[in-house]
C-alpha cells in the first residue's frame, strides 16, 4: 500500500513553541496529503497543520477535534477551514529552471540542444546585460513560477552578475524561497557572451556576498559552471574551491546529451562525473540537471559524494536527449527531484513536469516489456525487465516536493509537513475549472470511503487540473498568491 491514514498527532507542547509573547498565526483543518518517502504517501482525511507566525510548523495530524480539546489556542489565531473540495498539499519544488529564457519559451524545440543553445539560447542570454530587461523578465518569471504552485525554485541566472541579482531581489520581493546562480562560462560559447576565467570567479564571489547581504533565509546563492563544456578546467577548480570555502550549494548540467558527452570525453580525458569530481565539484550539496546518459561508474560516483539529479523530462523529449530511467537512478540510492527546465522544456509548471515523468515512465515500460511494431524489441536490456513498473501519480509528487527539497539538500527545511518545517504550501481548490470535480456529488460517490475520495480528488488535480485550481501558495507561512 503505497499511502497511510496515520492515528497519531505529531505535535509539541504549545507551552514550548508559543509564550506569551509569542502568537500562532493559522491552522488548516481539512483534507491534507503529503509525502515521507518516495514509496510513503500520506493522505488525512480530517487532518490539521498548525502554524507559528513565523512560519515553522509546530503540530500535524489527523484529528483537530482530538488535538484541540487538549491544547489552548490564542485568541487571534486564523483557522483556515477546508471544503470537501479542496486539500492541502507541500509546495512544489523546481530543482533546475533557466530565469531568462523564458523570454524564448517555445522556440527552438525541433533541434538538438547544442544548435538550440547556439541559434536560440546564447543571443538571448546575452541581451541581460540591460539591467532594464532583465527586472521585465525576470518579473514575469517569478510571478509565472508561484503562479503554478513553485515555492522553492533553483534558478540558472546569466554571466551578468547584476542582472542576476535583480533576479534574486525579485524572487525576495514575491516571497519565493529560491536558489539563484550567476552562471559562469569561460569557453567554447561565443565571444559576445565568454568571461574570463578570473573575472568570471571574481563576480562569483562579489555575487555571493550580494546575496548574503540580502539577509533572508528565503533566497541563497548556488555557485552555477554552466556545464563542463562552457568551463576551464581552472574555472571550474575555482569554483570548487569557492563552494568548499564558503559551504556553498552547487549546480550543473550533466549527460543530457550524447555528442555533448563525447565532446567532454574529449576535452577532459575522464567521464563526466570524473570532470566534476576532479574539481571538487560534487558534494552532497550539488544537484545536476539530466543525467540521462550516466555510466553505472558514474552512478556510483554520484552515490559516494551524495551529488542529486534533477530529472527534466520535458526538456529530454523536446531537445531529443534521450529516455531517463529515474527508478534505475533512485534504485542505486541517488536522491532525484523534478525541473522545468525552462526554456528546454516549455512549461514553467510542475505539475506539467509530474505529467511527463509519468509519461516517460510508461514509455520505457513499453520499450523494456514490448515488441514495438516496426522497430522491434530491446536486446541489451540488463537485468529483468518484466519486473519494471513504471512510475505512479503519488511517487511522482513525492519527487516535485520532498524528494525535490532533499535534492536541493533542503530537506530539513521543506518538502512536506512536519513538526519543525517551514509551511510551504498550496491550497487546492478541484470545484474550479478545468475539474469543477465532475462527478463527485452522485450518491456512488458520497458512498466511497473518505480516502478513496480524497485521493481520487489528487489524481483529478495531478491529471486534469492546472494553475486556476491552486487558490492559493504559502512560503514560510506566509500567502504569496
Amino acid at each position: 500500500m503505497l499511502y497511510a491514514i496515520s492515528n497519531k498527532v505529531v505535535c509539541v507542547s504549545l507551552a514550548l513553541y508559543f509564550p506569551l509573547s509569542i502568537k500562532m498565526a493559522k491552522v488548516f483543518i481539512g483534507q491534507i496529503i503529503h509525502t515521507k518517502s518516495f514509496d510513503d504517501f500520506i493522505l488525512y482525511t480530517k487532518g490539521f497543520v498548525v502554524v507559528e507566525a513565523n512560519g515553522q510548523i509546530v503540530a500535524v495530524g489527523d484529528d483537530f477535534n482530538r488535538y484541540s480539546s487538549t491544547n489552548a489556542f490564542p485568541t487571534n489565531i486564523e483557522f483556515i477551514n477546508l471544503t470537501k473540495e479542496e486539500f492541502l498539499m507541500p509546495g512544489l519544488v523546481d530543482c533546475h529552471i533557466h530565469a531568462p529564457q523564458m523570454a524564448q519559451i517555445g522556440l527552438g524545440l525541433d533541434m538538438p540542444l547544442l544548435d538550440w543553445l547556439n541559434l536560440y539560447t546564447f543571443p538571448l542570454e546575452a541581451k541581460f546585460s540591460d539591467n532594464g530587461f532583465a527586472a521585465k523578465v525576470y518579473k514575469k518569471v517569478v510571478e509565472d513560477t508561484i503562479k503554478n504552485g513553485t515555492t522553492l525554485a533553483c534558478y540558472f541566472g546569466t554571466n551578468h552578475r547584476m542582472a542576476t541579482l535583480i533576479l534574486a531581489k525579485e524572487a525576495l520581493k514575491q516571497g519565493q524561497r529560491a536558489f539563484v546562480g550567476k552562471v559562469c562560462s569561460d569557453c567554447n560559447i561565443p565571444d559576445f557572451y565568454v568571461e574570463t576565467t578570473d573575472a568570471s570567479l571574481e563576480s562569483t564571489k562579489i555575487f555571493v556576498d550580494d546575496i548574503n547581504k540580502l539577509g533572508s533565509s528565503l533566497i541563497r546563492p548556488i555557485i552555477t559552471p554552466r556545464f563542463a563544456l562552457s568551463c576551464s578546467k581552472e574555472l571550474m577548480i575555482g569554483l570548487g574551491d569557492m563552494a568548499k570555502k564558503y559551504n556553498l550549494h552547487i549546480q550543473s548540467h550533466i549527460s543530457e546529451n550524447l555528442l555533448e558527452i563525447e565532446h567532454v570525453k574529449k576535452s577532459f580525458s575522464t567521464s563526466y562525473a570524473e570532470a566534476y569530481d576532479c574539481a571538487g565539484l560534487l558534494t552532497d550539496k550539488t544537484i545536476l540537471a539530466h543525467g540521462v546518459h550516466l555510466e553505472d561508474e558514474e552512478m556510483g560516483l554520484l552515490q559516494k559524494r551524495g551529488t542529486s539529479i534533477a530529472h527534466c523530462p520535458a526538456s529530454n523529449t523536446m531537445l531529443r536527449s534521450g529516455l531517463c530511467d529515474v527508478k534505475r537512478l533512485i534504485n542505486q540510492g541517488i536522491k532525484v527531484g523534478l525541473g522545468t527546465d525552462v526554456s528546454g522544456g516549455n512549461s514553467p509548471s510542475l505539475q506539467d513536469a509530474i505529467l511527463r515523468t509519468i509519461d516517460v515512465s510508461h514509455h520505457l515500460e513499453f520499450i523494456k516489456k514490448q515488441e514495438i511494431k516496426g522497430t522491434g524489441k530491446i536486446t541489451n536490456a540488463v537485468g529483468d525487465n518484466t519486473k519494471y513498473e513504471p512510475i505512479d501519480f503519488k511517487q511522482a509528487i513525492y519527487l516535485a516536493t520532498l524528494g525535490g527539497a532533499a535534492a536541493l539538500a533542503m530537506g530539513e527545511i521543506t518538502g512536506n509537513f512536519v513538526v519543525g518545517k517551514q509551511f510551504d504550501a498550496l491550497l487546492i481548490d478541484t470545484s474550479k475549472e478545468p475539474l469543477h470535480n465532475f462527478g463527485c456529488y452522485s450518491d456512488d460517490y458520497e458512498k466511497k470511503p473518505d480516502e478513496l475520495k480524497l485521493l481520487e480528488m489528487v489524481q483529478k488535480f495531478i491529471y486534469v487540473g492546472d494553475d486556476r485550481n491552486i487558490q492559493r501558495v504559502y512560503v514560510a507561512g506566509k500567502q504569496i498568491k
